[in-house]
């Protein structure tokens, strides 16, 4: 099942995509809901960020590729960094350049969509834990990210989390091909089997460490492939099983 987020007359709404038709939700997708017999045009209406998180928590050098490819040692533990809410846009949204930085970095990921509060879960237990799962983009300023020696400036720009444009209910999170194209180019290219900790790991290591709370996002790391985009480059996040999210990079406004 794929659940969306969308603007229906001014107000936030609900869905179940049912191929290019929504079926409007009345309820909550985090706890009881029903799904009503509507039938809206997916074209016609203004897609949303998928869910409202109260904080995303990302992974750095998740993969064994990218781990390569910057020539790093493969971390003993899962590398935690936080993005805000504030930074959340949703499919078709403009990423904005930020006018401190000279270098933003698509980093195409694989997003966790927390059904329920979770606290101190096991590896076992934490697929009830799920929702299910979304197309993320790290948006990254390289450039601030190397001065500053940490990641929260450099990751937190208002746009730099671009979410969407569905949760997928139905997936296997273990082997799912993520791939980034900048400008049609196929920029990278990875299934989540070359995840060094694994989606149920993660959830579970987390919930150690602070309460997840439903519609909280985890970003579960990159793969190889990272690089740099400009204003007016369009890139897309296409995650098989779930589907593309879209945006295209703007100058900030001053």
């Amino acid at each position: 099942m794929k659940f969306v987020r969308f603007n229906n007359e001014g107000t936030p709404a609900c869905a179940v995509v049912e191929g290019d038709n929504l079926q409007e939700i009345k309820g909550d997708i985090f706890s009881e809901y029903e799904i009503l017999h509507t039938n809206i045009s997916l074209h016609a209406v203004k897609l949303l960020p998928p869910c409202v998180p109260s904080k995303i928590i990302a992974i750095g050098l998740n993969y064994r590729s990218h781990a390569q490819e910057l020539s790093m040692k493969i971390p003993e533990e899962p590398l935690l960094f936080m993005k805000p809410s504030t930074a959340v846009i949703g499919p078709m949204e403009p990423i904005r350049y930020p006018a401190m930085s000279r270098r933003i970095d698509y980093e195409g990921e694989l997003g966790v969509v927390i059904g329920k509060s979770c606290r101190c879960v096991s590896i076992e237990d934490a697929p009830r834990y799920v929702l299910g799962y979304t197309c993320f983009n790290d948006v990254t300023a390289r450039d601030l990210q190397k001065r500053d020696g940490q990641f929260t400036r450099s990751k937190s720009f208002d746009s730099f989390a671009p979410i969407g444009p569905y949760i997928e209910t139905d997936l296997d999170p273990h082997n799912v091909l993520v791939e980034t194209v900048l400008n049609g180019e196929k920029r990278q290219s990875a299934f989540t089997s070359d995840l060094i900790f694994p989606v149920y790991y993660l959830v579970s290591f987390i919930s150690h460490v602070m309460t997840l709370w439903p519609g909280d996002v985890i970003a579960t790391g990159t793969p190889s492939g990272i690089g740099p985009m400009q204003v007016g480059d369009v890139v897309e996040v296409i995650i098989e099983g779930i589907g593309t999210l879209k945006n295209r990079v703007v100058k900030e406004a001053p």
